[in-house]
């Protein structure tokens, strides 16, 4: 059976380097969920401090037939 390892204990640079990446890797995310979203909604689901889910929701305007 394969295990995952420990993390690295709390407040240790290894902890902060993996905290650091998670949040880029979140950042990134985000901004690729916004990127050419011209009108919609970005919503991020957070669980425990954390960002778990990104949900987007994109409106597609539609312009009136002038007469």
């Amino acid at each position: 059976m394969i295990r995952n390892p420990s993390p690295p204990p709390a407040g240790s640079e290894a902890a902060s380097q993996i905290e650091a990446d998670l949040i880029e890797q979140c950042i990134a995310s985000v901004r690729e969920a916004l990127w050419g979203l011209r009108y919609g909604t970005v919503a991020l689901t957070i669980h425990e401090g954390r960002v778990v889910q990104i949900d987007v929701t994109e409106k597609k305007r539609l312009k009136p037939h002038a007469p």
